[in-house]
Order: C-alpha cells, then sequence, then structure tokens
C-alpha cells in the first residue's frame, strides 16, 4: 500500500482515484471544486483543504488538471511541502514545452517525475482500462507502473521527460483526422443511397479500417457501445479533441513539422465547438457535416 495524493479529481481523476483507493492504497485528494471533493470522499478518497496538505507525507503524487499553466502552478505549489525523493506524475494531457518544465521543477525539488497522459475516457477511467503513455526516467517509470496499473490495462514508456505528452498528442492528431475521414465517408454513402451496416460490413473488414470506425463508429447501429447509440453523450467530448488538436498544431509550429491534415481537422472542431457541440462527443462531428450545404 502507497501512500497517494491526487490533485485533480474532476471527471478523470475522480474516477482514477477511486480505482486506487479499490486497490488498496491510502489516498488523499484535493479539488478546487467542493461538490467534486465531496464525490471523491465518497469514494474513498481522504479529502484535503489544500493541496499542500495533501502531499504531505505523500510517497506519490498525482495531478490531473486542464492545461499546461495549472500543471505548472500545481507543481510549484506542491513540490515546496513534498519529501524529497517523492514522485510526482502528471496525467493531464498538456504541450510539450510546459510538461518538461514540470519534469525540471521536480528535478529542482529532488524529486522523480512521469509525464503520463491517458487515453480511454471517462469510461476507461471508471473500468480502471486506461492505457497510460508514460515520459521519463526509467527509475521513475518503475517506480509509478504498480500504480498506474491500478488504474489501467496498458502502460507505455515512451522515452525521456516530456515523451509521452509528445506520443499522446500524435495520437489524437491521428484520431481527429480519423473520425473526420470515416464521418465524411458515411455522410457521402447516405447520399449514395447505402445503408450504414452494409458500408461498415465493408470498411471496418478491408482496407477503410481504423479505431474511428471499427471500435467508435459515428453512426447508430454498427457498434452498439459507440456513443451514436446514446444521443452522443461523450465519452470524449468534441472540446477535448479540440483541445488536443490545437496541441498537435502548436507542436508542429514549434517543431517545424508539416500537418496539414491536423490543421484542417483543428480547424473542422473548432467550428463545431463554435456551434456550440464542444460538449457532445467528438464523433457527433458527422451532424455537422450532414448539415452543411
Amino acid at each position: 500500500m502507497a501512500r497517494i495524493a491526487f490533485i485533480g479529481l474532476g471527471n478523470m481523476g475522480g474516477p482514477m482515484a477511486a480505482n486506487l483507493v479499490k486497490a488498496g492504497h491510502d489516498v488523499t485528494g484535493f479539488d478546487l471544486a467542493s461538490t467534486v471533493l465531496k464525490a471523491a470522499a465518497e469514494s474513498g478518497v481522504k479529502p484535503a483543504s489544500h493541496a499542500s496538505q495533501a502531499v504531505k507525507g505523500a510517497e506519490i503524487i498525482l495531478t490531473m488538471l486542464p492545461q499546461g499553466k495549472h500543471v505548472l502552478t500545481a507543481w510549484a505549489d506542491i513540490l515546496q511541502s513534498a519529501d524529497k525523493g517523492t514522485l510526482v506524475i502528471d496525467c493531464s494531457t498538456i504541450d510539450v514545452e510546459s510538461s518538461r518544465k514540470a519534469h525540471e521543477l521536480a528535478r529542482g525539488a529532488g524529486c522523480l517525475s512521469l509525464d503520463a497522459p491517458v487515453s480511454g475516457g471517462t469510461g476507461g477511467a471508471t473500468a480502471g482500462t486506461l492505457t497510460f503513455i508514460a515520459g521519463g526516467s526509467d527509475e521513475s517509470f518503475a517506480k509509478a507502473k504498480p500504480i498506474l496499473e491500478a488504474m489501467g490495462k496498458k502502460i507505455v514508456h515512451c522515452g525521456e521527460a516530456g515523451a509521452g505528452q509528445a506520443a499522446k498528442i500524435c495520437n489524437n492528431m491521428i484520431l481527429g483526422i480519423s473520425m473526420i475521414g470515416v464521418c465524411e465517408a458515411f455522410v457521402l454513402a447516405e447520399k449514395l443511397g447505402l445503408e450504414h451496416q452494409a458500408l461498415f460490413d465493408v470498411a471496418s473488414t478491408s482496407s477503410g479500417q481504423c479505431w474511428s470506425i471499427n471500435s467508435y463508429c459515428p453512426v447508430p447501429g454498427p457498434v452498439p457501445a459507440s456513443p451514436a447509440n446514446n444521443d452522443y453523450k461523450p465519452g470524449f467530448a468534441a472540446a477535448l479533441m479540440l483541445k488536443d488538436l490545437r496541441l498537435s498544431q502548436e507542436a508542429a509550429l514549434a517543431s517545424g513539422a508539416s500537418t496539414p491534415l491536423g490543421a484542417e481537422a483543428a480547424q473542422l472542431y473548432a467550428l463545431f465547438e463554435k456551434l456550440g457541440n464542444g460538449g457532445k462527443d467528438f464523433s457527433a462531428i458527422i451532424e455537422m457535416f450532414r448539415n452543411r450545404e
């Protein structure tokens, strides 16, 4: 059993912390939202009145926060109260530069660190089946792995500091692009009088197959567990996809990489959000294509 502090107990962090409790760990948590903190307490997380209080005596600290600026602010605060040698893991999806700065803060405080963004959405967080995409030293990864295994089914070490964020951003750029392609294909099929199931049966077993169609088909019917069968209630909200696509474009600009399809995907999801759809699942972008003249 480890003494763990968890900072950020929202839609992802809350169920992740609950799974750590289920695994037998002693978890103290903090969140700025009192309602969220109360919900976490009901799952067995010990509530703290401040982040610095939560991390006192912790062997491992996890953060799950919205943006890089929040991570850097939180780490600058909590590292003042953390013991030397403590492992600090950031599970947020943030820009690579901020992630590397967070690692530098940890190193300056004499702490181990890991960036470990996740894939799997809220369903995976609740079920404990997340994929953790990690960057950091071999020592940090080895210490973190047993903890991450209590919250996920696949733990991948991608390289040194920031490598987890880099891999997550690249993966989600692929996802955003592929979902747009799948949605366009289904809209075209509809215009041509082709049944959804017929296109799915062909594309899911031939050269058009990808996760966006095989596991997350954006039309009702072919994949019962996809959000399309639940009024597009989000497993992964369109606003979050937009956030990740924007991160990919920031990284592309900084590194000099050419990502024209990533740029176009970011623009399309920005339009989709502007139309009031940020809270829908990202696969619901098919509705925007249907409604375009």
